[in-house]
């Protein structure tokens, strides 16, 4: 799955005019944008929790397995060329049932890896203290955090995979919520770092032109695992 010396690129989709359906969703929909790549940020699905001292790097949990077996159906209107991961397994975990719906490898990218990546656990936010939880309403990571630091990482990630893409293609980015509100953030100059909310395999959809560069269109599509989220549990 992890590409070590370049990976088996898919040449990118030619689509007639009457096909534009994911990458120009109707007449002139996106003229304003003067698209040239689309980028889908995938969270991972749900992770196992890690104890302390086990590190920051779960497997999906069995509910993440079933997560993420919902994302090639809900991927496969778009015209994916290139699939590209954060190195943490959560994220591949995610990405490998449409890496092998689609016959690709998938690019690893460690500048796309969570803002716990260094930390001594994991921990999913349905089981968070209420310390936690507060700091994270209020857009904030954890102290030991340098934020700036880690938007200007996810950044660099980010525009490195729009750099790499050819005219009109279509790149699927699996990584985790703190790296997507980085660029949400980055993009939208919110006031708040952690500024929406996106759940475990929520689809977010970013449009980038030549001209003027990234722009958010959508955040966190959900509607193929609204029924598998913690939070809708009781729904």
């Amino acid at each position: 799955m992890e590409a070590e010396g370049g990976s088996a690129r898919r040449a990118p989709v030619v689509l007639e005019r009457g096909e534009l359906v994911a990458h120009r969703t109707g007449e002139g929909t996106h003229a304003p944008y003067g698209v040239t790549v689309q980028l889908l940020l995938v969270r991972h699905a749900l992770p196992r929790r890690s104890e302390a001292g086990q590190g920051s790097n779960p497997e999906l949990s069995p509910e993440g397995v079933e997560q993420a077996g919902r994302l090639p159906d809900a991927l496969r209107r778009f015209p994916i060329s290139r699939l590209v991961s954060s190195s943490q397994r959560r994220a591949l975990q995610t990405a490998q049932p449409v890496a092998d719906a689609l016959g690709m490898t998938v690019d690893v990218d460690d500048r796309l890896c969570e803002y716990d990546v260094d930390l001594a656990h994991y921990t999913p936010i349905e089981e968070a203290s209420q310390e936690d939880l507060q700091r994270l309403m209020d857009g904030h990571l954890p102290g030991g955090v340098d934020e700036e630091a880690f938007i200007a990482r996810v950044r660099a990630g980010i525009d490195d995979v729009v750099a790499a893409a050819a005219h009109d293609e279509t790149v699927a980015v699996f990584t985790h919520g703190g790296v997507i509100n980085a660029v949400v953030h980055d993009v939208m100059k919110t006031p708040r770092l952690l500024c929406a909310q996106v759940d475990y395999a929520g689809i977010s959809r970013l449009l980038s032109s030549r001209r003027t560069g990234l722009a958010v269109v959508g955040i966190n599509s959900v509607e193929h695992v609204w029924d598998l989220l913690p939070r809708n549990v009781q729904w």
